[in-house]
């Protein structure tokens, strides 16, 4: 599995706005835009870092997994989850499959941005909610 880099960083965020106070204003950091995955009952804000991004993350159902990640959380938001880019998903996914990591997703589905992804669970990986994705 080849990572070419740290893709994004996905923090839940109760609305856009309350993200965008922050992410926006205190940090600086320019909006480049949003889109809502029906899919996955979200909808996302990103905001370039370098080559990286900060995404936010904010439902638009109340059983959507962010939703669902909220009020874990105590009704607040916070980081999510952590997405590498790879080289290739399906060799990536083969790979990991092989080395016997627990999958989310055994094959890899459309993410924002027309972008393949997939999902590592926590419980392989220390506790944290890992993205691998591959852009078109």
């Amino acid at each position: 599995m080849k990572i070419l880099q740290i893709d994004h960083l996905g923090i839940a965020v109760n609305t856009l706005e309350e993200g965008k106070k922050f992410w926006g204003d205190v940090m600086g950091l320019k909006l480049e835009g949003t889109e809502t995955v029906q899919e996955q009952k979200v909808t996302t804000a990103f905001f370039p870092v370098g080559e990286s991004e900060v995404e936010l993350l904010v439902s638009t159902e109340p059983d959507g997994p962010i939703a669902k990640f909220i009020e874990r959380n105590g009704g607040k938001g916070g980081f999510q989850h952590v997405a590498f880019r790879v080289e290739n998903i399906e060799e990536a996914l083969a790979e990991l499959k092989e080395k016997g990591v627990k999958l989310i997703d055994e094959t890899p589905r459309i993410g924002a941005a027309g972008c393949k992804i997939a999902f590592l669970h926590p419980k392989a990986t220390g506790g944290v909610l890992v993205e691998i994705s591959e852009r078109p």
